[in-house]
């Protein structure tokens, strides 16, 4: 058997030893709450699933932690099987207690399965789990002895290469020493024979990057000159730009003094005429109570100066503050 069964032995142990708990959880807090009802005050007997759920979580912490010690190939000692045991009986008691008063063995028997098997579980998964762990470790020694051997098989043979190298190494430098020493003598020559080549290469590229500074330097001037004579353009264009804006500005603003001039001037003639001796057509009427909205003036004295009702001088008003006009005036309306 290999790691991977042995993990999916122990898995599959894990779900079913936590199936058959959960099971005999659900089990016993179904018939253990009728027993304790019976046996708890009637203002308490809201308690009655208390103890069932406590003892059955002791049960889940002896299963979990056993499970995680055999794992590690670890062992708690007295106390954790006195528990395992302890709460087992419980449950076991608790299970039985009902049929056991009533004197009905069939009852005992019946509900007696699930404790049982809750217990003989709980030590049997105990017992497969510490031999599933024995057997991961010698899985893991035997794999650790083949990778030992492997080891020691690859240093032998890596020594076995190292020292042909080396003899190899050995003989190649002793051929390598002799072309050594001859190619150093061509290399010499040669590489006088490459520094006056990069002697004149090197003036020569000392004189064309020489050229080519003052050819930059020139350029550089002549850019600058152009630069200079585009922004001083470009200044003229924004103060000529600048003075027509002022100057249309200026125009603008005479412009709007004469109209404003003048819609006073005809808001005056609209006011000055005194009541009408009859009402207005409403065009004409219109215009009036815009003018006196514009004035500030109340809606009476609109309603006098149009020959019309109060309300309908009223209505006028609302429409032209709903249209976002302002009256000169705070109250206008009033």
């Amino acid at each position: 058997m290999n790691r991977v069964q042995i993990r999916s032995s122990e898995r599959a142990l894990s779900v079913g030893t936590w199936l058959i708990v959960g099971g005999a959880m659900l089990y016993s807090v179904l018939t253990v709450t009728p027993l304790m009802a019976a046996h708890t005050p009637d203002k308490w007997r809201w308690t009655a699933p208390i103890l069932p759920l406590v003892v059955d979580a002791a049960v889940v912490i002896v299963v979990r932690l056993d499970s995680v010690l055999a794992r590690l190939g670890g062992h708690g000692g007295a106390w954790p099987v006195a528990l395992r045991w302890m709460t087992g009986t419980m449950t076991l008691a608790l299970n039985i207690g009902v049929s056991a008063l009533a004197g009905d063995l069939v009852g005992v028997a019946v509900h007696a399965v699930a404790p049982l098997l809750l217990i003989v579980t709980a030590e049997a998964g105990l017992a497969y789990r510490r031999a599933l762990t024995a057997a991961v470790l010698a899985v893991e020694a035997r794999n650790r002895a083949e990778h030992d051997e492997r080891d020691r098989a690859e240093a032998e043979r890596e020594k076995n290469r190292l020292r042909a190298a080396r003899e190899q190494r050995e003989h190649d430098a002793a051929i390598a020493r002799e072309q050594r020493e001859h190619e150093a003598t061509l290399a010499r020559e040669e590489a006088d024979r490459q520094d006056r080549i990069r002697r004149e290469q090197a003036e020569k590229q000392e004189a064309a990057e020489r050229a080519e500074r003052e050819a930059a330097e020139r350029r550089e001037q002549i850019r600058e000159q152009q630069q200079a004579e585009r922004e001083r353009l470009e200044r003229q264009a924004a103060q000529q730009r600048e003075l027509e804006a002022q100057q249309q500005a200026e125009r603008e603003r005479r412009e709007q003094a004469r109209e404003q001039e003048r819609l006073e001037r005809e808001r005056a003639a609209l006011l000055s005429a005194g009541p009408p001796d009859e009402k207005l057509a409403e065009d004409r009427a219109r215009q009036v109570v815009q003018a006196a909205f514009t004035a500030g003036l109340a809606v009476r004295v609109a309603a006098e100066l149009t020959g019309w009702s109060v309300g309908w001088a009223s209505n006028r008003y609302q429409e032209l503050r709903d249209n976002g006009s302002t009256p000169a005036l705070e109250g206008a309306a009033s």
